[in-house]
C-alpha cells in the first residue's frame, strides 16, 4: 500500500501547523507560556498545532472516525480563567487555515477548536489505524527560540507506516547547528517525510524546491563521529558510551525529534536517549522520527537492540534506552551500551 493520499494530507496538516508555530515563536513572551496540570510548559502553538492537524486530517481524509493519539487535551483550556487564551488559540487556528485557499471560507469557533484538540484522545493500540501526533515536540526549545518539531505518524496494525516531520529551525544545509549558533537562521525550515518501503525525503518547509532523498551517514570512523542527545543536564551513561566508542567530540544537544532528522540525513552518526530506569516513553515523541530514520537506512532500537514497539498504547514498550544510528555502527554501539550499563549497575 502506497499511502499517497494519507501522505499528502499529513504533509499539508504538518506544514500548516508549522506555519502557525513559526508565527507564535517569533512573538512569544515568557508570560504567554502556561504550565499544565502535569507541571510541563505549554503554549498557544501546542494547542493550535494539534487543532490544525486534527481539522486538516478530518477534512482531507474524511474518515468515519479519526483516531488520533496526541499529546494535548482541553482540561486546562476548559477551566475558568482560560477564556482569553482559548480565544487567542482559536484566532491562530482560524488565520492559519484561512492562509490555505481550500479552507479560506471555513468558519472556526472556540468549540470547533476544543473538539479538534480532544479528537486526540485515542489510546492507539495494535489493531486498526491511528494517527500519532506531537503538535510541538520540544516545547522548551520552542520557548527558547531554538529547535522543535511538529511530528505526525500513521500507525497501522501497531506498525508505523508513515511519518511527516517539520523542523522549522533546522538548517536546509546538511549540518548540525549547535543551540547557540545563530549564523544560519535565514536559511532554515525543513519538512521530512517517509512511507514504509519508499525511502525518506526532505524538502524546504516553504516548498520552494523539490524533495531530495536523505540517507544516513556512511562514516565508520568513530573518532570522527558526532552524537546527539537532548538538551538537558549531562547524562553520565552517554559519556561512558561515547568514551568506549572512542568518540572524541562533545555531544551536540538539541531539543525534539529534530535529532532523528539530523541522523537521517547524515549530520550525525548517533542519537542516544537514556532516561530514568523504568520510564516509558510516549509514542508521539518517536513515531515520526523513527520511520524517517529507518527509511533513510538507519536503525532505531532499545538497549538490547530490539526495534521500538508502538503497539501497546500511548507508551512505548521497550527496554531502557533508545539508540538511533547506522546499521554498520549498531553492533559496536550496543556493545558499548551493554558494558556501560553493567558498570553503572555496579555503582548503584
Amino acid at each position: 500500500m502506497s499511502y499517497e493520499k494519507e501522505l499528502t494530507a499529513a504533509k499539508k496538516a504538518v506544514s500548516l501547523a508549522a506555519h502557525l508555530s513559526q508565527g507564535v515563536q517569533k512573538t512569544l513572551l515568557q508570560s504567554e507560556v502556561w504550565t499544565k496540570s502535569n507541571k510541563t510548559p505549554v503554549t498557544a502553538a501546542d494547542y493550535g498545532s494539534q487543532a490544525v492537524v486534527s481539522i486538516v486530517l478530518q477534512r482531507e481524509l474524511k474518515p468515519v472516525t479519526l483516531s488520533l493519539v496526541a499529546e494535548e487535551d482541553t482540561e486546562d483550556l476548559r477551566k475558568k480563567g482560560s477564556e482569553v487564551f482559548l480565544e487567542d488559540i482559536t484566532k491562530l487556528v482560524r488565520d492559519t487555515l484561512a492562509s490555505d485557499e481550500s479552507y479560506a471560507d471555513s468558519p472556526i469557533t472556540t468549540q470547533d477548536v476544543l473538539n479538534a484538540i480532544d479528537c486526540g484522545n485515542s489510546q492507539g493500540g495494535s489493531s486498526g489505524c491511528h494517527w500519532v501526533l506531537d503538535p510541538i515536540d520540544g516545547t522548551r526549545g520552542f520557548v527558547r527560540g531554538e529547535q522543535y518539531a511538529v511530528g505526525l505518524a500513521l500507525l497501522v496494525e501497531g506498525k508505523v507506516v508513515l511519518g511527516v516531520m517539520a523542523c522549522p529551525n533546522l538548517p536546509l544545509s546538511s549540518e548540525v547547528v549547535e543551540r547557540d549558533d545563530k549564523s544560519c537562521q535565514d536559511n532554515v525550515g525543513c519538512l521530512f517525510y517517509a512511507t514504509t518501503g519508499s525511502g525518506a525525503y526532505v524538502q524546504p518547509l516553504n516548498g520552494n524546491s523539490p524533495p531530495q532523498e536523505v540517507k544516513v551517514s556512511s562514516n565508520e570512523n568513530l573518532e570522527e563521529a558526532k552524537f546527539l542527545e537532548s538538551y538537558h543536564m549531562p547524562i553520565p551513561l552517554h559519556s561512558s558510551i561515547a568514551k568506549k566508542l572512542g568518540i572524541t567530540a562533545l555531544p551536540i544537544r538539541i531539543d525534539s525529534q529534530a535529532k532523528y532528522a539530523a541522523v537521517s540525513r547524515g549530520d550525525a552518526e548517533m542519537y542516544l536517549r537514556f532516561t530514568l530506569v523504568g520510564y516509558r516513553e510516549w509514542i508521539w515523541d518517536h513515531a515520526a522520527g523513527s520511520i524517517i530514520t529507518t527509511e533513510a537506512g538507519g536503525v532505531v532500537c532499545d538497549s538490547e537492540g530490539a526495534p521500538l514497539d508502538f503497539s501497546k498504547g500511548k507508551r512505548l514498550d521497550h527496554k531502557r534506552g533508545i539508540i538511533v544510528t547506522t546499521k554498520k555502527l549498531k553492533p559496536l554501539i550496543l556493545k558499548a551500551v551493554r558494558e556501560s550499563m553493567e558498570e553503572e549497575n555496579l555503582h548503584v
